[in-house]
Order: structure tokens, then sequence, then C-alpha cells
């Protein structure tokens, strides 16, 4: 139990400065106040989980270690349900009904899009 915890801990701080790396980049890169790096890690975050688990579908192309480290930590640190609640709420309080739209119907149907594009691609591959 101990091995696990820490490695969704350590997977789970390599995933979060990931994540706080490409918040910093887009923000600094762009002047708009659409959340991208938020959308952006959840996309990403989306589509690597996606290809962790096909990989696990293989059998033998990954143990249950680098699993839990891959999907449970860095994608759970990675990204970042409760940074997009809370900008999709300030979009609301701020009435920008545009913005609000394309962050929850982005970040879902492209999050979803995303998965299903990491499991197609393994299975193309392997």
């Amino acid at each position: 139990m101990l091995r696990t915890i820490l490695l969704v801990g350590s997977g789970g701080f390599i995933g979060s400065v990931m994540r706080y790396l490409v918040q910093y980049y887009m923000e600094k890169s762009l002047t708009s106040t659409f959340p991208w790096g938020t959308f952006i890690a959840n996309i990403a975050g989306s589509f690597i989980i996606g290809i962790v688990f096909a990989l696990a579908e293989k059998g033998n192309l990954m143990n249950a270690e680098w699993r839990i480290f891959l999907a449970v930590g860095i994608c759970g640190g990675f990204t970042t349900f409760s940074s997009f609640a809370y900008n999709n709420l300030t979009m609301l309080n701020e009435r920008a009904w545009g913005s609000l739209l394309l962050n929850i119907g982005g970040n879902l149907f492209l999050g979803i899009l995303a998965v299903y594009v990491g499991i197609i691609l393994i299975r193309i591959i392997f």
C-alpha cells in the first residue's frame, strides 16, 4: 500500500508541475481571458489517459503500478476539474456566455474525443 501511495504521490507531483507550467506559459503567451491552460491540460490529460488505459488493456505492455503512476498520479495531477469548475463559475458571474459554453462543451466533448483517439492510436500501433 505504501508503494502505491508513493507512486500516486510522485506521479501527482509531476502532473501538478506540468499543469502549472502549461497554465503559466499559456497565460504568459496569450492575452485572452479564456482559460486556455486549464483547457489544454484537460484535453491533453484525457488523451494521455486514453493511451495509458489502452496500453494497460494489452496486458503485457504496462503493469498495474505503471498504470496507477501514469493515470491516477500524473493525469490526476495534470488535469484539473476544480480549476475547470472555478473558471466556469467566473465566466458565469461575468455573463461570458460564449466562453462558458466553449469551455464546458470543449472540455467535455474534446476530452471524450481525446480519450477515444488515444485508445484508437494504441490499438493501431499495437
